[in-house]
């Protein structure tokens, strides 16, 4: 009697169910012997004039591709013979052994071909398998040509790797030969790109002309092009003048307004803020680093420093202060964090300690002359300046400066207003005093004080009161972020979301986009042509997260958090001090100069 497998498959849902464990390998390595012997084939592969006998069956089970094939109303389904135009005869082989076996060999002399031929009989375990071998096969030398091939057989994963590993790997990529026959869209895109790992821009600048000098004949057509995406404005003057101007490949008009266009960008430093093109955004690589040192975490005293890389969106741990320090300040001194005084829970102090990120280590420098925690630090052509402040006992108006050459410490002329809990930043060679508290409030008040004149002038004041706010600028323009409200005499204070920007030139204040959290005792620092507000209190916790304001696009963006929540954290940004490869007896750009010639002349 025949049964129908609608009763096939109750009869067996009944009683006792018994499951072979490796029934399938056993039935496919059956199938297997019958490839092998040319048994119960019914269809024949060919490529190439190569012939390869298989199983419909087999084939459409593993292969959706073969399974379309021979499952629909097509030619294909009924032909004993079929020939796959365009497909490597020995890959082909290769995967048709994985149909029935599940294994492939893997080798440098194939791995390409296999995984055209997967991509195309969609076999994804091959695929995935190719292009994991790729990537750990990636090198200065070949990661061009696998992340073009990438592209081509639309293997995104692997495109997204070998992309990212050619930035990573820029000055190395362009010493070889696949850097110097890419076409020259080929190039033009990547030196656009905002994340290639340089220590400056003078190496991009010298990788096009390698490119250009290596087919000079057939590319000098091609330098207008190329030296849009050289973002000459973040060159030095020097360089522009000695190295480019006088180049005799960069005579035509295009290029010559090029170079205009970056020299006044230098000339006419009170215009940049309106000079603002994709060639005067720095890449990721060359803006530095913005450290996060101590601040008050749940602990009641964070003493980590962590430290933020644009290019990988990520804070590292880096080091431990000395000690416990609360509202304190932290300037940069020549690529070194200088920590100045604040409190250690108990007292107010003076010390001044050096952290150097190269070594990570700690000294001590001399004391200033006054305690003070809630002060701003920040540096003025050369010398740190230490403002205003709370010494255990009065605000204070007084402001010290340290000379980094005599290492000694001097008053210089009081602010108009005691503060303490101020953001100090500097802005056209003059120092801005912001906000903070004089003992009954928080205070609109700024003022400016002009080094050569040794005198403090008022400013047009803020829209709010604010202590514990964040203070930078960033294009030509002084920020103040965040901070609270709250008199002397009120416990809760009203932590701030909103943002002010001061314009110099004509002496206002004016409300920008708001953050997207609320932050009090905010860190602020411009890393590149960003604002970044960093930690701070909401009322309720201590933050981690961090947030950038973009000026062109008027908005601000979170990017990962900290590792610790903190508030009251110094944040500033320390420029690019580890190169993009090691040197030893020649400079990084007179290396990078000379191996470009011998890759050039190859």
């Amino acid at each position: 009697m025949i049964m129908h497998e609608s009763h096939l498959m109750e009869d067996l849902s009944e009683g006792e169910c018994f499951r072979s464990i490796n029934h399938a390998e056993r039935t496919f390595k059956k199938m297997e012997g019958y490839l092998h012997r040319k048994q119960l084939t019914d269809v024949i592969l060919i490529a190439a004039n190569v012939r390869i006998p298989a199983h419909r069956l087999v084939l459409s089970s593993v292969s959706d591709y073969f399974a379309a094939m021979f499952t629909h109303d097509v030619r294909e389904a009924s032909e004993m013979e079929i020939e796959l135009h365009d497909l490597d005869p020995n890959a082909l082989k290769a995967c048709i052994h994985y149909i029935y076996t599940g294994r492939t060999n893997l080798r440098e002399d194939n791995v390409e071909a296999l995984l055209a031929t997967a991509c195309i009989l969609q076999l994804s375990e091959i695929v995935e398998a190719c292009c994991g071998y790729l990537m750990k096969q990636l090198h200065p030398s070949n990661c061009l040509g696998i992340r073009a091939f990438a592209d081509t057989q639309g293997c995104k994963d692997l495109l997204k790797v070998a992309h990212n590993y050619t930035t990573e790997h820029f000055v190395e990529v362009t010493q070889n030969q696949e850097f110097l026959i890419l076409g020259a869209d080929e190039v033009c895109q990547l030196l656009s790109s905002d994340d290639l790992n340089v220590p400056n821009e003078q190496m991009v600048y010298h990788a096009m002309l390698a490119w250009v000098r290596h087919d000079l004949a057939n590319r000098h057509s091609c330098v207008a092009q190329l030296l849009a995406h050289i973002r000459m404005p973040l060159l030095t003057p020097q360089f522009i003048t000695d190295k480019i101007d006088n180049n005799s490949l960069l005579r035509e008009e295009s290029c010559q307004r090029l170079i205009m266009e970056a020299m006044k960008y230098h000339l006419l430093p009170e215009r940049r803020p309106v000079m603002q093109s994709a060639r005067t955004k720095p890449r990721k690589s060359t803006v530095g680093t913005l450290y996060a040192v101590g601040g008050m975490d749940s602990t009641k005293g964070a003493t980590s420093i962590e430290k933020y890389d644009l290019r990988t969106n990520t804070w590292t741990h880096v080091g431990h202060m000395s000690g416990r320090r609360l509202q304190f300040g932290v300037a940069v001194i020549e690529d070194k964090l200088y920590v100045v005084g604040g409190r250690d829970g108990l007292k107010t102090l003076n010390t001044v300690e050096c952290f150097h990120p190269k070594t990570r280590e700690w000294s001590m420098l001399p004391v200033m002359g006054t305690h003070r925690h809630g002060l701003g630090v920040t540096v003025l052509e050369g010398p740190m300046y230490a403002v205003g402040g709370h010494d255990g006992w009065s605000y204070l108006a007084t402001v010290e400066r340290y000379d980094p050459q005599s290492k000694q410490w001097s008053y210089v002329a009081p602010m108009t207003t005691p503060r303490s809990t101020v953001g100090v930043a500097v802005l056209d060679k003059k120092l801005y005093a912001v906000g903070g508290r004089d003992g009954s409030a928080c205070l609109r008040s700024v003022e400016v004080y002009d080094p050569h004149t040794n005198r403090w002038t008022m400013c047009a004041p803020m829209s709010k009161r604010r202590g514990g706010l964040g203070v930078a600028v960033c294009n030509g323009c002084l920020y103040a972020v965040g901070g609270h409200d709250a008199p002397a005499s009120q416990q809760s204070s009203r932590q701030f979301d909103c943002v002010e920007r001061y314009d110099p030139r004509s002496d206002t204040w004016s409300m920008i986009a708001p953050m997207n959290l609320c932050r009090d005792a905010v860190g602020v620092s411009v890393l590149g042509d960003k604002l970044f507000a960093v930690g701070g209190y909401d009322g309720a916790m201590y933050l981690n997260a961090v947030e950038f304001f973009d000026p062109q696009m008027e908005k601000w963006n979170t990017v990962a958090p900290l590792n610790t929540g903190r508030a009251g954290a110094c944040v500033v940004q320390v420029a690019s001090i580890y190169p993009a490869f090691n040197v030893h007896s020649q400079s990084t750009t007179a290396l990078y100069l000379e191996q470009l010639s011998a890759a050039s002349n190859k």
